[in-house]
């Protein structure tokens, strides 16, 4: 018989059924953030050898290039924006019907980028039209990866809480890996044909995706940690607010840490790409084959990460990804720059993905959702991360771009700024956060989440049932 964290034993039919929610959110967490990055990562992809020929036609090929990135940099400017409004409605109706919004409105936008013509065919509006589409795709993207986590955290076990966090940080390579493997099949084509229609594929294919996310998805039921929250009228109307005015540390050590996570992560996946093929002038497939083989790595890794921070704590992991990524960004460069050949990129782009990015980014769905209390956790998370991910992911690929230039085609520049972004910025986050394994999800305010910390409640039954919920309970009532 199951018991509680007092040690008494729930009463028959009350034990947790979080194992069998389990398999059906892991899917859907693992089904909506590979569908996230799959298109994003299309898009990256594309504006490193498409969009920077074919809708940005310039004859500097630095300043196409740099256009390309521009829109794609919007695409991250617009996601606080995105996680603030999807993450509110998360908080206030619920979880599970803003995963269903968000995967129809950012799966759309990039089907229709399949039809996108080019600057030949409808000039200026060809730009305007894809950067309109970029911006959708961000708004949706917003609130993806934090409403994945969120749910993936709240309906798993205590003590299995980073294992299943780290299922949308796999879905993320997941996508990544089916985009790179698309992309990399199509750029195997003749190039004219590539820059022709070749490229449209991809991103046509994603509808596939789309339909089996939302049959996936329209199954899920509401999160426990939610049903709570409105059992005890406990939910917010205005949940960024009270982010910003009374949950303001979470949030910061959330930026921090993701901001050292989003620069290490789109020089490896976004600017890496660019660099091999206009700078050593690598041919077009081989960026997308590296990254496809390091993504395949780092989606083992990520759940392994995970896990381990289940057993150590969330800090340690992240610490380690953290120093690990600040030492090997120059021998990255060195690796990359002394082979010029396929095996070399490869190799560096499996350790730094299967390892600093991978213990950066693995115990991340259950540190971010630990944050926060219960009832802005959506808002927090989102929110806060898509802020983090706008300072770093949007700008990371311009920065080392213009530095490359700066250097007339060195990397060293760009290896600099990847050990500031995590000496400067993530270590510190880190080292000034709290260790979060073993609070409790059910804890509707600040302080009572504070107060949890050790704790490792199970999923929320009736107060009868479960002696833990039953302060946060009485609390809210007599606030009532």
């Amino acid at each position: 018989m199951a018991t509680s964290p007092s040690g008494q034993a729930y009463p028959s039919g009350q034990e947790p059924a979080a194992g069998a929610s389990m398999r059906r959110v892991i899917p859907a967490a693992l089904i909506g953030s590979a569908l996230e990055w799959y298109d994003f990562y299309l898009y990256a992809v594309a504006s490193a050898l498409v969009f920077n020929k074919v809708v940005f036609p310039v004859d500097n090929e630095f300043i196409g290039t740099l256009a390309a990135f521009s829109t794609l940099a919007l695409g991250y400017f617009i996601r606080p924006l995105g996680g603030a409004l999807f993450g509110s409605l998360g908080d206030r109706v619920g979880r599970r019907h803003v995963l269903v919004i968000t995967l129809l409105v950012m799966g759309g936008a990039t089907v229709l980028m399949a039809f996108l013509p080019t600057y030949e065919q409808a000039g200026f509006w060809s730009p305007a039209m894809l950067l309109v589409l970029r911006l959708v795709q961000g708004l949706g993207a917003g609130a993806e990866f934090g409403g994945s986590a969120v749910m993936s955290v709240e309906f798993a076990r205590p003590r299995r809480r980073g294992l299943h966090g780290a299922w949308p940080a796999s879905g993320v390579y997941l996508g990544l890996l089916l985009a790179s493997a698309a992309m990399g099949g199509v750029a195997s084509l003749p190039h004219d044909a590539f820059l022709s229609w070749g490229w449209r594929l991809p991103f046509a294919a994603s509808v596939v995706v789309i339909g089996l996310a939302l049959f996936i998805r329209l199954r899920l039921q509401e999160s426990p940690a939610f049903k709570e929250v409105e059992r005890e009228g406990e939910v917010m109307k205005a949940p960024l607010r009270e982010v910003l005015t009374h949950e303001r540390r979470g949030a910061l050590v959330l930026i921090g840490t993701q901001v050292a996570q989003s620069v290490m992560a789109y020089l490896f996946l976004t600017f890496i790409t660019a660099y091999v093929t206009d700078t050593l002038h690598m041919d077009d497939s081989a960026g997308p084959f590296a990254v496809t083989v390091g993504a395949a790595v780092a989606l083992v890794t990520m759940p392994l990460f995970g896990a381990l921070s289940d057993r150590v704590g969330r800090r340690p992991v992240l610490l380690f990804g953290t120093v690990f990524c600040a030492v090997y960004a120059f021998p990255f460069f060195w690796i990359i720059d002394s082979t010029r050949s396929r095996f070399g990129l490869t190799a560096a782009l499996v350790i730094g993905l299967g390892l600093g990015v991978g213990a950066m980014f693995g115990p991340q769905g259950a540190y971010f959702a630990e944050l926060f209390s219960a009832r802005i956790r959506m808002t927090g998370l989102t929110f806060s991360r898509e802020v983090g991910g706008a300072l770093a992911g949007g700008l990371t690929p311009i920065i080392a771009l213009s530095l490359v230039e700066w250097t007339g085609g060195s990397s060293w520049a760009v290896a600099l700024f990847a050990v500031l972004a995590c000496v400067v910025i993530g270590l510190p986050a880190v080292l000034l956060g709290p260790e979060t394994r073993g609070r409790s999800l059910l804890a509707p305010t600040r302080a009572e989440l504070e107060a949890s910390t050790g704790l490792f409640e199970e999923a929320p039954r009736s107060a009868e049932a479960d002696p833990e919920a039953a302060p946060f309970r009485a609390a809210g009532a007599a606030k009532r």
